[in-house]
C-alpha cells in the first residue's frame, strides 16, 4: 500500500503512483486554491505586523529625523542672523572708532600746530632780539674797524711821509686821511 496515493481524489497529474509529486508542486493547478489561501493569510499577517509594529517605528524615526533637521535648520538660521547682526555691529563700531580716531588726530594736529606756532613765535622773538644785538655788535665792530682803519691810515701816512723824507705833522696827516676816507 505504499504505492497508493496519499490524497485520494487528486488527479494523476500532480502525484505519481508512489504518492510523490511530479514536477514542481507550486505549479500544480489542483493545489493552487490551497496555495492562494495561505498566500492571503501570510499577506494579511504581514500587513498587520507592518501596520502595528514596523511602520509606526519607522514613522517615529522619520518624524524624529525631520524634527532634528528642522531644529538644526532653525538653529543655523538663527546663528546666521546673529552672525549678520554681529558683523553689522562690528562694522558700525569700526566706523565709529575710525571717526573718533580722526577726531583725535585732528585735535592732536591742532594742538601740535598751536604749540608749534607758539614755539615759532618765541623763536622769532629770540631771533629778532639776537638780530638787534648782532646789528649792535656789527655796528660797534664797524665803528671800531673804522677807528682802527683811521688810526692805521694815519700811522701809515705819517710813516710814508717820513720815509720819503718829508715832515709830517699830525694835523696835516689827519686832515689828508679824513679827506680821503670821505671819498
Amino acid at each position: 500500500m505504499a504505492s497508493e496515493p496519499i490524497v485520494e481524489g487528486m488527479a494523476s497529474v500532480c502525484v505519481n503512483e508512489h504518492g510523490g509529486a511530479i514536477g514542481m508542486p507550486q505549479l500544480c493547478v489542483e493545489w493552487m486554491p490551497n496555495q492562494i489561501f495561505w498566500l492571503l493569510v501570510t499577506l494579511v499577517a504581514m500587513f498587520f505586523i507592518l501596520k502595528t509594529i514596523a511602520l509606526p517605528r519607522i514613522g517615529a524615526v522619520l518624524a524624529e529625523r525631520k524634527g532634528t533637521i528642522s531644529n538644526d535648520l532653525a538653529a543655523a538660521e538663527e546663528l546666521k542672523q546673529k552672525a549678520v547682526d554681529a558683523e553689522r555691529a562690528f562694522n558700525e563700531a569700526l566706523a565709529k572708532a575710525r571717526l573718533e580716531a580722526g577726531k583725535i588726530v585732528a585735535a592732536s594736529k591742532a594742538d601740535i600746530q598751536k604749540d608749534l606756532d607758539s614755539e615759532i613765535a618765541k623763536a622769532d622773538v629770540k631771533i629778532a632780539a639776537k638780530a638787534v644785538e648782532s646789528e649792535k655788535t656789527i655796528s660797534e665792530i664797524r665803528a671800531g674797524a673804522m677807528d682802527a682803519v683811521d688810526a692805521v691810515a694815519k700811522d701809515t701816512a705819517r710813516e710814508l711821509v717820513l720815509a720819503l723824507g718829508g715832515a709830517a705833522e699830525a694835523k696835516d696827516v689827519t686832515a689828508a686821511v679824513a679827506a680821503r676816507m670821505k671819498g
